[in-house]
């Protein structure tokens, strides 16, 4: 199929291996060493070490067939197993590895048991952001200038992916960078239920069907239906108002699978960034975000859900569709290519038709095998540029400064953040009538293990401590509304009675709260006390020594997924706009930092929120 946004009946765009034992040897500039590359073993006892079952691929009954699918999905760029923050080899405290080139040695693994020509590989979204080798070839030199290939077009090209579905990332760089990406690469990118404004028309490819060859039999025809996440207009509104509509999942299969069985589809997958959960984020005024299962159960004829969007490893679901009574087989691999996802099926000829006689599915750990040395090979020089770009120093610090506790103190390195927004909106309005309102700035603590060393800062710290693409807006609140969303803020914290013991890791992340939607303002004085119900939780709200009115105005430095709604806190979606010129918050640290040339807490901390129980401050 090609592209819907070139068919001709459809509107104009509007944007246009296996660990062996080896010696460890000194990291190349990249990082990658020799370990790292090395695949020894053969497919039998590497997926033996994943956890495949030996009895996975038994011969199947007499006339039947079997096929596997691959699936990976929210890889975020990350293409080897390296933490750039860290400037070192990923680990984490469970022993994962990272990275599409593990990915490649789990896949090759696969296709030598199964038979290339028995398998297909599938992607359920977010693959060209979250990592600075995405952020730097999206922004420092982006692809769109350079004419380069991007690395995770590249790697996904040298795999051989069949078919990509589109995340709600994939928008975070704007529809042109987006259509760039998608003109890269090999494999069908789709999303069914993104649509032009205002009509019914996809954007971009629906479905594709791939057909798998059976000797002496009529062939296979697998369909794969890719579908996004309804969240992009409210998390990207930006980059899509006004052009792309994203249609909920089920109203979408409803419409595209019955479309894909009379195109020839045997078989019917769907690949979806959406969690499992039935739940969304951000309330009823989108179609559900979390709705895979939902589509399992609500729309007949699917036979595989590979989902992703919430980060989970679910090797094996089952649910039953509501209309057939038949068992729809589901499953979400771990993120930035920790797991693959890997269906069997068995398969039954009868009436003309191939169909699922059997099904099961688990997740192989990527961390059983090592970097495939070919994917490796295909981006070294881009890792290689992306390592010495965030190893470069910015500014000195006096001392250091740790985002250990920012999720319940009032830290100096978060306050940086609210500072150079602060900063940043302050030149911005200068000369303007907004010019005169107070100025208060809102951050969130993204990475508790953020860290500025005392000495040399380098890019990767402020990208440890700032670790999202977001970009930089002011708007207008009332001291009402600033109470409301600070109100909404806390609910981060549980209850605790004001004589219980000081243990403020165990009171966070209540309902869970991810400490990215614990909002913090800086330019407003405020207490959180815990001992009260949420709701009722700030006290001494105050500006310049004086108690905040609900009617005064104050200019808010907030980021974009923020203030489209991410998050669901009050009043900031609504609020009217007075800034919004994209400047990427990472990179205003950085020029903020580098102008300075020094980052000394006393220059811009300032205590001005604390956690208290019946009025006592905790610390």
């Amino acid at each position: 199929m090609t592209r819907h946004t070139h068919s001709a009946p459809e509107p104009t765009p509007r944007w246009c291996s296996c660990a062996v034992p080896d010696e460890e040897v000194a990291p190349a500039a990249s990082g990658v060493s020799r370990r790292n590359v090395l695949i020894g073993a053969s497919a039998a006892s590497v997926l033996a070490a994943a956890g495949w079952p030996a009895a996975a691929h038994a011969a199947p009954r007499d006339g039947n067939v079997k096929i596997t699918i691959m699936g990976t999905s929210d890889l975020h760029s990350n293409a080897v197993n390296w933490d750039y923050y860290k400037d070192a080899t990923y680990s984490d405290s469970a022993g994962n590895a990272i990275g599409l080139a593990r990915v490649s040695s789990v896949v090759n693994q696969i296709r030598a048991d199964r038979g290339r020509e028995h398998t297909l590989l599938f992607d359920a979204g977010d693959t060209i952001q979250g990592s600075p080798l995405g952020f730097y070839y999206a922004l420092v030199d982006p692809v769109t200038e350079s004419g380069a290939v991007h690395p995770i077009a590249a790697q996904m090209n040298a795999i051989g992916y069949d078919a990509v579905a589109l995340g709600n990332h994939e928008f975070n760089y704007g529809l042109d960078f987006l259509e760039y990406w998608i003109g890269q690469m090999d494999a069908d990118v789709l999303a069914a239920n993104a649509v032009h404004a205002g009509t019914k028309v996809p954007a971009y490819t629906p479905y594709t069907i791939k057909t798998m060859k059976v000797k002496g039999r009529p062939p296979v025809r697998v369909g794969v239906l890719g579908l996004t996440n309804p969240g992009v207009v409210i998390w990207d509104k930006a980059n899509v108002g006004g052009k792309i509509e994203v249609q909920g999942l089920v109203e979408a299969a409803a419409r595209w699978v019955p479309v894909m069985k009379r195109a020839g589809a045997d078989i019917v997958v769907v690949s979806a960034h959406s969690g499992d959960s039935g739940t969304s984020s951000y309330g009823d005024d989108l179609p559900v975000e979390n709705a895979a299962a939902l589509v399992a159960e609500q729309v007949p004829d699917i036979d595989v859900i590979l989902f992703g969007h919430a980060h989970r490893d679910v090797p094996e679901r089952f649910v039953t569709n509501a209309q057939t009574g038949r068992r729809v087989i589901m499953s979400e691999p771990k993120n930035w290519g920790q797991r693959v996802s890997v269906f069997d099926l068995e398969l039954e000829f009868a009436r003309g038709r191939w169909s699922v006689a059997e099904a099961a599915a688990l997740t192989v750990n990527t961390n059983t095998v090592v970097d495939d040395p070919a994917l490796v090979s295909v981006i070294r020089a881009q890792h290689d540029a992306v390592v010495t770009y965030v190893n470069t120093p910015v500014a000195t610090s006096t001392e250091a400064l740790s985002a250990a506790e920012a999720c319940w103190k009032d830290t100096a390195i978060l306050d940086y953040v609210n500072a150079v927004q602060t900063a940043t909106v302050a030149a911005a309005v200068a000369g303007s009538p907004e010019a005169s309102l107070p100025i208060v700035s809102i951050a969130a603590p993204f990475n508790r293990a953020a860290t500025f060393p005392a000495g040399e800062v380098t890019i990767k710290d402020v990208a440890g401590l700032y670790i999202y693409d977001n970009t930089l807006l002011a708007s207008v609140l009332t001291g009402a509304q600033i109470r409301d969303y600070l109100e909404y803020s806390a609910k981060y914290f549980t209850q605790v009675a004001a004589g219980a013991p000081v243990d403020p890791a165990s009171w966070t992340n209540s309902g869970g709260t991810p400490d990215y939607n614990y909002d913090q303002f800086s330019g407003v004085d405020y207490d959180v006390d815990i001992s009260q119900p949420v709701g009722t939780r700030i006290a001494n709200l105050s500006y310049g020594g004086a108690p905040v009115a609900p009617d005064q105005q104050f200019l808010v430095a907030v980021n974009n997924y923020r203030q489209s709604g991410g998050g669901g806190f009050p009043h900031i979606a609504t609020a009217p706009v007075v800034y919004n010129a994209q400047v990427a918050i990472r990179e205003a640290i950085v020029s903020y930092a580098s102008e300075a040339g020094v980052i000394d807490p006393a220059d811009f901390h300032v205590e001005n929120w604390r956690l208290t129980r019946g009025g006592t401050p905790v610390f």
